[in-house]
């Protein structure tokens, strides 16, 4: 969650344990993150994927430009 600012995602609504958040930074895309510490790891791996194949990017160069 606090990585998303630098990727222009911003909250657009909470339901119970979820957040839902939308960016419209190379075109419009909607995510669904669960608000549990900690993620568990497959759901934070597809979370990642879903990022990075918006942005056109693979894996290590979104994690690159998230935590540099």
């Amino acid at each position: 969650m606090k990585a998303r600012e630098k990727l222009g995602y911003v909250v657009t609504r909470q339901t119970g344990s979820h957040i839902r958040l939308a960016t419209t930074e190379k075109g419009e895309h909607h995510l669904t993150v669960p608000a549990h510490d900690p993620i568990k790891v497959g759901s934070l791996n597809a979370i990642l994927k879903d990022v990075a194949n918006h942005f056109e990017l693979d894996r290590e160069m979104l994690l690159e430009q998230l935590f540099p």
